[in-house]
């Protein structure tokens, strides 16, 4: 029986991306060689990565000579929201509150990171017509 496609990218999915976020586009040679010194991956296994990402829809190719030219179809920050609302949901119940309490209590914010998501907060607020 054939596994469901994740929605959220694999984590050998998202060394490819991230190489393309940065870079634009790049031939799985190119590929191969900025993720080979970090992971040790043979070019077959980032060739058959992204042909299966191209089938998902989250990379674009354009044949340049023999090589095909690999760019990002989805950005990062649909990624990062696909992958949190993924969290949400698995973990959290959808509850976007209890997400923030988890990071609040268990992921050592510091007072810096709390001030600036307390101003996010008032800022979205304003932003929405809700006032402080």
């Amino acid at each position: 029986m054939a596994r469901t496609p994740s929605p959220t990218l694999t984590e050998a999915e998202h060394r490819i991306m991230s190489v393309l976020w940065e870079r634009g586009e790049a031939s799985v040679r190119e590929l191969t060689d900025a993720l080979e010194p970090a992971y040790g991956l043979a070019y077959t296994t980032v060739l058959t990565t992204v042909r299966i990402m191209a089938d998902k829809g989250y990379v674009n190719f354009r044949k340049e000579g023999r090589a095909h030219i690999y760019a990002p179809a989805l950005s990062q920050e649909g990624a990062q929201r696909t992958a949190l609302g993924s969290v949400l949901k698995s973990f959290f119940g959808g509850s976007p509150q209890a997400l923030a309490q988890h990071l609040i209590e268990d992921e050592a914010l510091t007072l810096d990171d709390i001030d600036a998501l307390r101003a996010e907060l008032l800022r979205q607020s304003e932003e929405k017509g809700g006032g402080a």
